[in-house]
């Protein structure tokens, strides 16, 4: 029989795990990691970013507002047009969501620094 071990976690963890898993759900989406990769190179309109993708311009909306929500894309009016550009923080909120950067590193464990035991 395999006893299953209950890890605690505080509010704050479990607040900085649910951000965590919001950036990369958000980043993972194919449509939406090209329309990160195609604004790492600088601002784009909508216009501009539905000839990198291959859906329709609703959908596209859909995935600029899951990326908005996730803090890894800002907007700026510009008269009729809407530029959407990567958030100034976007790489280090994706790095900080990967395991052992961030929500992970925060926690040593043990005091042995979130190293091995030895025997």
């Amino acid at each position: 029989m395999v006893e299953s071990t209950a890890v605690e976690t505080t509010a704050g963890d479990a607040a900085r795990a649910a951000d965590a898993l919001a950036v990369l759900q958000a980043a993972a989406d194919p449509v939406r990691w090209t329309v990160l990769d195609r604004l790492a190179a600088g601002p784009a309109c909508v216009c501009h970013l539905q000839e990198h993708v291959t859906v329709a311009g609703n959908l596209l909306s859909y995935h600029l507002r899951v990326l908005r929500e996730a803090g890894l894309v800002t907007t700026s009016r510009r008269g009729r047009w809407v530029d959407y550009a990567l958030a100034e923080d976007a790489t280090a909120r994706l790095r900080a969501a990967l395991p052992g950067f961030g929500v992970a590193a925060s926690s040593g464990g043990c005091g042995t620094g979130g190293g091995a035991v030895a025997p």
